[in-house]
């Protein structure tokens, strides 16, 4: 979605989890394994405020990221922060699919991995309703981000 987002939007695409890695020469699972997820988080919001000060990004995020710190009010305050809120079933089938490993995950069956999803969208829903924008919705269309924040920001 973030890349796509910035193709149209002609921005820079920034995957947070990605940014980090470079900086850090390491991967987030070694990071995890060697010192952390206390460690990881302040990592984590160092390369978050440096992000948040460049111009023409698209910035995806993990999961965890607007859960921490202040962050939500961070990327609230820097930018257009949008919450995509998709259902439980459709995070796991995405999740189970995906390419990179996530340490918090890491093997869980599906059906674990669905019990641990529902149990995070509990306690992180708090933190992602503070986004400037939400979209609900299984199929989220990166047109229809676009058209939100195009009609919400005239309308600000």
């Amino acid at each position: 979605m973030g890349r796509t987002l910035s193709t149209l939007l002609n921005m820079t695409f920034i995957d947070l989890d990605s940014f980090l890695e470079e900086k850090y020469f390491r991967t987030i699972p070694q990071i995890f394994a060697e010192e952390g997820e206390e460690s990881f988080r302040i990592k984590e919001r160092k390369v978050l405020e440096e992000v948040s000060a460049f111009d023409d990004v698209v910035v995806a995020t993990g999961g965890g990221a607007p859960c921490f710190f202040d962050n939500m009010d961070l990327m609230n305050n820097s930018g257009w922060c949008v919450f995509l809120d998709v259902d439980v079933s459709a995070l796991v089938s995405r999740l189970l699919s995906a390419k990179t490993e996530r340490p918090l995950i890491k093997g869980k069956s599906p059906e674990e991995l669905h019990g641990f999803i529902e149990g995070m969208m509990e306690k992180r829903r708090p933190f992602y309703e503070k986004a400037r924008y939400i979209l609900k919705g299984n199929e989220i269309l990166a047109d229809q981000v676009v058209e939100l924040v195009k009609c919400k920001s005239t309308n600000d």
